[in-house]
């Protein structure tokens, strides 16, 4: 867990479906990817050091899936609020492109984000055993 973080809830952005279920999401009908919302307190962490992590906790160098997991809705996106946020998420994948890593995350500003269904909620409490769902790679 990292300090500051509030809340993390599961749900799905980028798309045009109002609502949209799992099963719509996976049908690759909606345009919407899985994501995640993160609250913080902005006293206790910063944006930049949450996307350092999102960096360094999935691997942004696939496209359309992510370890198993293959589909569009597994794409590798950074949902920005504002202008400095969008700065900082391109830096943080400049400085990869300079690492060698070929960065296949693309920067959309946010959209509506839909709550997943309850099943998909402390996703990691609940199958943690399975090793794709959090691996760390220091990047920076």
């Amino acid at each position: 867990k990292q300090p500051g973080v509030i809340d993390v809830v599961s749900g799905y952005t980028g798309g045009h479906k109002a609502n949209p279920t799992y099963r719509e999401v996976c049908s690759h009908s909606t345009g919407h990817i899985e994501a995640v919302r993160v609250t913080y307190d902005s006293k206790k962490t910063d944006y930049e050091t949450l996307a350092r992590l999102f960096f360094e906790i999935h691997d942004p160098t696939q496209v359309d899936r992510q370890g198993p997991d293959i589909g569009e809705q597994y794409r590798s996106v950074v949902f920005y609020e504002n202008e400095a946020q969008r700065e900082v998420a391109q830096k943080l994948i400049d400085r990869l492109k300079e690492k060698g890593y070929k960065v296949a995350t693309t920067l959309q500003p946010a959209t509506t984000f839909w709550v997943a269904e309850d099943y998909h909620q402390d996703y990691y409490e609940k199958k943690g055993a399975l090793p794709y769902c959090h691996v760390y790679t220091k990047r920076f």
